[in-house]
């Protein structure tokens, strides 16, 4: 078999691909056979029809047509291979020469398939890139608000006799219609007033509403079947409530931690916001490198995959006709492909490779997001063929974290951040002296980036 490439743009490609008649042969074989076992023909058993009698009662370009459809994948999949080339999406083919229609046995099976392809990415010197990051600084306002936050896990809620407003807590019962008809229905709801979690327009309808009151408003329904579609809610508020929080003295630090005055708490919670702080500091380093490469880079994306995604992204949504949204989506596609498309160039450049442990790690991460038992969560990508998908991400995340351990970062105040501790897994930090035995780590391409809440 004999292909070749011509580029037709950074994204696509045209392969021609000439296979010999010698090479379909066993195709040709195989549909034979095939076709054999799924004719009756009087006199002969299912499955033992000699060729000749199939050419004369099937026609012989019906087998020749069965081989090329059995047999075009892996000619394909053989020629990308050939080219080393990475193909995306589904690829557009047209057959120009079929031998052997009259029987002869020689001829090449001609082909060409148009497919989209990843780029070609020129990566630059990770030391070129240069990223400023807040410093870290702890105040006293950071402390308070650790300590407000650890009061209101221990706070309680109280019934009040007044109109609800910011921050109170309600219970709520809520019917929602479209053109009068019912779509919904929800009874003893607890929700905080301001919080912007529920149905737009929900907590000014609520701000000023008694217990035992029932007020309506228009909105716009952002998920489900209505999704995009306007109606009418109707609340009816059956208590208000306030939190209470415990004083911040010294019995409260005996009760929420294991430190007996509330200075000794406020020192580890300014330890605690300094690590957070240190944390937050990494992520931003990382989202920076990230951006910074994508800026100076300016990846090509090909256009009929972004189409094809955008296109089920909004039908899945009910949305096809919404252009402000279709826009949107389109440019958050691209984003997301081209950022793909530069991590797996950084992964390649390195070799880096995922570890069942980092895998399993990163499984169940991805199972707290979504609520779910990590075995189950795993059974699920399995059964959906997303396990692949999960080690791409895994891969790209070390990828990134290569990029950012090479890159020079600097707080505001001209400092130089080392980065090492949010690229480098803690079962491979180095031991002490370790720079003076021969078995110190050497391989960058183990890392990753530390997370914190949710990608971090």
């Amino acid at each position: 078999m004999k292909s070749s490439v011509e580029q037709l743009d950074p994204t696509r490609v045209k392969i021609s691909v000439d296979v010999p008649y010698a090479e379909l042969k066993p195709s040709i074989d195989e549909a034979y056979k095939t076709i054999g076992g799924q004719v009756t023909i009087p006199g002969f058993r299912q499955g033992k029809v000699p060729a000749r009698i199939i050419d004369q009662r099937v026609g012989r370009p019906a087998v020749i047509q069965e081989a090329v459809n059995n047999g075009l994948d892996g000619f394909y999949r053989e020629a990308v291979e050939e080219n080393d080339l990475k193909p995306l999406g589904q690829p557009e083919v047209e057959i120009s020469e079929v031998p052997g229609l009259d029987g002869t046995e020689d001829g090449d099976l001609t082909f060409t398939v148009e497919v989209d392809v990843r780029p070609a990415i020129e990566l630059p010197a990770y030391d070129t890139i240069s990223v400023e990051v807040d410093p870290i600084e702890v105040t006293d306002d950071d402390v308070d608000a650790e300590l407000e936050q650890l009061r209101t896990r221990f706070g309680t809620l109280s019934s009040v006799d007044r109109p609800a407003a910011k921050d109170d807590f309600v219970t709520l019962d809520l019917v929602a219609t479209i053109d009068g008809e019912e779509i919904d229905t929800a009874s003893d709801i607890s929700y905080q007033v301001g919080a912007g979690t529920m149905l737009d327009g929900m907590d000014e309808a609520l701000d000023g509403l008694s217990a035992d009151e029932t007020t309506t408003f228009e909105t716009t329904f952002a998920g489900g079947e209505h999704a995009g579609e306007t109606g009418t809610v109707s609340i009816t508020l059956s208590a208000v409530k306030v939190r209470e929080l415990p004083e911040a003295d010294d019995d409260f630090a005996q009760l929420a931690s294991e430190f007996d005055t509330i200075d000794e708490l406020r020192t580890d919670l300014r330890e605690q916001a300094a690590k957070q702080k240190e944390t937050d500091q990494g992520a931003q380093a990382r989202d920076k490198v990230l951006e910074s490469l994508i800026e100076t880079l300016n990846v090509p994306v090909p256009e009929k995959v972004v189409t094809d995604e955008v296109e089920r992204h909004l039908e899945s949504e009910s949305r096809v006709d919404d252009d402000e949204h279709r826009k949107e989506i389109t440019e958050e596609t691209e984003r997301n492909l081209r950022t793909q498309f530069i991590l797996d160039a950084i992964a390649e450049a390195e070799e880096v490779e995922v570890t069942q442990p980092e895998l399993i790690e990163y499984l169940i991460s991805a199972s707290q997001q979504y609520g779910m038992n990590p075995n189950e969560f795993a059974q699920m990508l399995d059964s959906s063929g997303q396990v692949n998908a999960l080690v791409g991400e895994v891969s790209r995340r070390k990828a990134l974290a290569a990029a950012l351990a090479g890159a020079v970062v600097k707080d505001t105040e001209g400092n130089v951040v080392d980065m090492e501790e949010f690229t480098t897994p803690p079962e491979e930090e180095a031991p002490e002296g370790a720079e003076d035995s021969d078995e110190t780590a050497e391989d960058s391409d183990e890392t990753v980036v530390a997370e914190g809440d949710d990608e971090k």
